[in-house]
């Protein structure tokens, strides 16, 4: 069973997106993706570095998918975690606003696409 990053990082999510996995076809992964996946994530508009925020994805009530053997869906919406406080600070905090376009990466490979719909607890998980 899936443990909830918010239980593991002690936070709430920093923002929310939705997403569209990319087909095989399109250069996607061969293989199902399943909740707690730790893809990286790019910048659509600042293509040179990826960084470590991870989707948690949510089924179609907007509840957290529990199940670690279930598939996620081909698209839908995901919770997202910046893993490092600094660079939530000195990065994130400045780049993601709604509307903010990124990539779901794999090592090189981008695997899904996403749009940032809503901004959680981005501003306020640096404040101690």
């Amino acid at each position: 069973m899936h443990k909830p990053y918010q239980e593991l990082l002690g936070h709430p999510p920093d923002f929310e997106v939705t997403y569209r996995l990319f087909t095989e076809e399109e250069g996607g992964r061969q293989t199902l993706a399943f909740q707690g996946i730790r893809w990286n994530f790019l910048y659509e508009e600042f293509s040179t570095e990826t960084f470590m925020i991870w989707p948690e994805f949510l089924d179609k009530n907007g509840v957290i998918l529990l199940e670690e053997l279930e598939p996620i869906y081909p698209y839908g919406i995901a919770i997202m975690w910046i893993v490092s406080p600094e660079l939530r600070r000195t990065v994130h905090q400045q780049r993601i606003k709604v509307g903010t376009r990124g990539y779901f990466m794999e090592g090189s490979r981008k695997v899904g696409v996403c749009e940032v719909t809503q901004i959680l607890g981005l501003l306020t998980n640096s404040i101690k």
